[in-house]
Order: structure tokens, then C-alpha cells, then sequence
């Protein structure tokens, strides 16, 4: 074996290689470390030679030498590689939170691309030419859209409620319907969010059933704010009751309490005008008297992931002063972002074709019966193994986000007349980014979440499969 071992050509040699050269210049990695992946890959043979465990081609041949290189590049590969990639979502679930969420619109991701490479005016002012603050590229657009004397941005959702809790009711009592005590994703729970911001945790009613005298038999001295919580990620139905916005607001307003209302997914577009779910409309719970609400920034609003505070002009002062207000404030790049996004909603119709979110919810049955229709007939056209047809089904918004709504939709199914489902969908996921339902040894595909330049994408991967 040690005969065998000195036969594999010095490093020096292979540094005069042609693929040497090669390596460097393809992956735009300096002389050093590509020769320090081949002393790697030369090593780990070495030890596999000397342990009998070698079942490749003989040390000292050109066919070894092509060995050492295809195992460099793959080590290169894999340590230069990004582990965060794009995927074509053909599952038909719009806002789905393994698969990063909502899509930004394309004036969206030109901004951020434009603020990332360049210096901006993040914090100056350019008109006084002194100190500005970050908060002002959002506040004027939140306020327009959503009609709050103020508004401000954090890193995501449960920061905002963490941040609010602890900073207008920390050591205060919040009064809160055990129907409404939600645990969001990753087993984060709003009781438990409490407890940390340090907000006293006043439970009332029951799962089922709260009334509005329940919060006032516990109102005292010690209460500071009266919290409702959205429950987009879950729906109770039959004998029901809960308290609504407007009466929650007048009772605070009495009692002279901060009434504020988690939104979780925070729509912008009202959906329901559109028959489309009954998520509550941001403008809409402000108008009723909320004094200060918070929602994700993508979700159905479509953005990057942030947590947007608006409401009184007071609170949000005093959460802008707060210095957690530095602990999660969102950088530039998501700034960009949101503002894009809230742009293209203050252009009316023309901007929402744009926020591939409100598009993917508001497509029809017919357009996806339609594009159906043709990608199958795309696919039959090339040749092979497939058996193909099209069927009726329901897509889902996703991402905790209207629970009960399900879409319109029409989908693919495709069988192999020589592979299972599972080999096929296996093969999609790992050579090409494709993320495909499968059910009973179908590959199910829905359009809805994928693009028209992404069909051709999954045309060529299921025919290269």
C-alpha cells in the first residue's frame, strides 16, 4: 500500500496542471487555497489507500489524476457554495414560511440591490444636510396607507409585540382573551413573549368564549393596556364569541388604557372585498380606535421580513426613544424593501400586479386551468415517460395566514411510467431547486407560486430526470 501511495503525483506537479489553473479561475479562488483543497482531497485518498479501502482508479495513472481533480472541485464546490438558494415553489402554498415567505416585487428587489451596493442617505437628511433618522423612508408611506399618526419598523413580528409589551405596560397588568393566546412558529407564544417583555399577563374569558364584561371585572389600578390578538393561523368555529375591535376600543378609551392589537399578518389589500378570506384590513382597525396595532411585514403585505408598528403618534414616540428601538431596528436593505413594497401599493391596481403575494392570492381558477393546460401540453411535446393530466384543486395562502380559505386552483399530475414519485420529486428537490407535492405516487404541480420563466425551468427538469 505504501508503494502504491507514492505513486499519487506531489502537489507541486499538480499545481502545473491545466486544471489547476482551471479551478482558480472558475471559482475565483487564490493560488493558496486551491492548494490547499488538493493537499485536502490528497490526504483524505491517502488515508483511504492506506486503510484498504480504495476503490478507484490506480495511483500514478492519468485517470487517478482526473480523480484527485473531480474530488477537489466538488470539496470546492461544496465550501464555496451558497447554502441559502433560490427554489421554484410548484407546492401552490403562496406564503410558505420553509421556502422564505412572500416574493418581492421586482421595484422592490431593484431598490435593495441599488441601497446595497451604494452609500444612501439612511440616516442624513439631504435637504437640511445634517443627522436624519431611519424611521422617516417608512413612516409618511405607513401613515398614507394605513391612516396612523405614526409608524415605525422592527426586525419581525414578535419583536414588535415584545417591544410594545415592554415598553408601554412592562410591570402593568395586559389584559388578554384565553382565546387568543396563540402560539405563532418555531412554539413562540404570546404568553410567553409577555412574560419575557415583562408585562403582567391578565387572562379573561375561555377558549371559546369571552365577553366584554369579562374585561372589565378585571380593569384596576395596575392595568395598562388592553391587547387582542389575531388568530390568522388558526380558526375557532360553533359556539363562539369574542369581543370586537370597536367595543375594545371604547372600553379603553374610558378606562383610559393603551388599547392595542396584534394583526399578525397585516393586510394592506383588503381581501375580503374580493370575497377572499376575513382578514381584518390595517386601515379598517385603526379607524376603529385601535391606538396602536403591529403586522408582519411578509406576509400578506408581501414585503421582507419586518415588524411595522403604527397607531398614536405619542406611543410610537415613546417606542422611537425606547433603546430597544436600537436592539431591533431593521438595517437598510430591508428599509429598501418595504419601501418598494408600500410604493407599489400607493399606485393603486397597476402597483398590486406587482407584489407577486396579492397577485398569486387573487389569481383565478380559470387563469390556472388555462396555464395548466398549456405547460402539460408543453411537457407531452417533448417526449416521455409521463403520463399526464390536469385536476381541480384548492391552494392555500400559507404561512399561518387565513386558515380557512382555500383557493381555487387546478393543478398537474404527472406519473413516470418507469420511476416513482418519490424518485422524481427526490431528483427535482436535489438537482434543481424544484419543490413539487407528492401524493399517492402522483407529482403534483400548482402554478399558482410559479412563474412563467420557472415553467420552462420544470419543463427541462422533469424531461433531464
Amino acid at each position: 500500500m505504501k508503494s502504491t501511495v507514492r505513486n499519487i503525483l506531489p502537489v507541486h506537479e499538480l499545481q502545473k496542471d491545466r486544471r489547476f489553473t482551471y479551478l482558480m479561475n472558475q471559482y475565483g479562488i487564490d493560488f493558496i487555497h486551491t492548494t490547499n483543497m488538493l493537499k485536502e482531497v490528497i490526504s483524505e485518498i491517502r488515508n483511504t489507500i492506506l486503510a484498504g479501502n480504495w476503490t478507484g482508479e490506480e495511483p500514478g495513472t492519468e485517470k487517478f489524476t482526473d480523480q484527485i481533480f473531480q474530488k477537489a472541485e466538488e470539496v470546492i464546490t461544496v465550501r464555496y457554495g451558497y447554502t441559502l438558494k433560490r427554489v421554484i415553489n410548484a407546492t401552490g402554498t403562496i406564503l410558505h414560511t420553509n421556502l422564505g415567505r412572500a416574493r418581492l416585487s421586482k421595484s422592490a428587489a431593484d431598490h435593495v440591490l441599488e441601497a446595497a451596493m451604494n452609500y444612501s442617505n439612511l440616516e442624513y437628511n439631504l435637504v437640511e444636510g445634517e443627522r436624519g433618522s431611519r424611521h422617516s423612508h417608512l413612516e409618511n408611506l405607513v401613515k398614507e396607507l394605513t391612516g396612523a399618526e405614526a409608524a415605525m419598523a422592527v426586525n419581525n413580528n414578535a419583536a414588535a409585540v415584545y417591544f410594545i409589551l415592554r415598553a408601554l405596560a412592562e410591570e402593568k397588568e395586559v389584559i388578554v382573551s384565553r382565546g387568543q393566546l396563540v402560539e405563532i412558529g418555531g412554539s413562540f407564544r404570546v404568553s410567553s413573549i409577555m412574560e419575557e417583555s415583562g408585562a403582567k399577563l391578565v387572562e379573561v374569558g375561555t377558549t371559546n368564549k369571552t365577553h366584554l364584561e369579562d374585561y372589565k371585572k378585571v380593569i384596576n389600578e395596575d392595568t395598562a393596556m388592553i391587547m387582542k390578538v389575531h388568530t390568522s393561523n388558526f380558526k375557532i368555529i360553533g359556539f363562539t364569541k369574542e369581543v370586537g375591535t370597536g367595543e375594545l376600543a371604547r372600553l379603553s378609551k374610558e378606562k383610559n388604557l393603551i388599547f392595542y392589537e396584534d394583526l399578525g399578518s397585516g393586510a394592506l389589500f383588503d381581501f375580503k372585498s374580493k370575497g377572499i378570506g376575513n382578514e381584518p384590513a390595517v386601515s379598517d382597525v385603526l379607524k376603529m380606535g385601535a391606538d396602536i396595532v403591529s403586522f408582519s411585514g411578509d406576509k400578506l403585505l408581501g414585503g421582507p421580513q419586518a415588524g411595522i408598528i403604527a397607531g398614536r403618534k405619542d406611543l410610537i414616540e415613546k417606542l422611537k426613544k425606547h433603546q430597544l428601538a436600537r436592539v431591533l431596528r431593521v438595517d437598510k436593505m430591508t428599509i429598501a424593501a418595504l419601501e418598494g413594497t408600500l410604493i407599489d401599493y400607493l399606485k393603486g391596481e397597476e402597483g398590486l400586479k406587482n407584489i407577486p403575494v396579492v397577485h398569486d392570492v387573487l389569481m383565478t381558477s380559470d387563469e390556472l386551468k388555462l396555464r395548466t393546460s398549456q405547460f402539460l401540453n408543453r411537457l407531452q411535446a417533448a417526449g416521455n415517460d409521463y403520463v399526464c393530466s390536469m385536476r381541480q384543486s384548492t391552494g392555500q395562502v400559507g404561512g399561518g395566514t387565513m386558515p380557512e380559505v382555500e383557493l381555487p386552483s387546478w393543478i398537474a399530475v404527472l406519473k413516470h411510467r418507469q420511476y416513482s414519485a418519490d424518485h422524481i420529486g427526490r431528483q427535482l428537490r436535489i438537482n434543481s431547486s424544484i419543490i413539487v407535492r407528492i401524493q399517492k405516487e402522483e407529482i403534483l404541480i400548482d402554478l399558482r407560486t410559479v412563474t412563467a420563466e420557472e415553467e420552462d425551468t420544470i419543463i427541462n427538469a422533469l424531461i433531464a430526470v
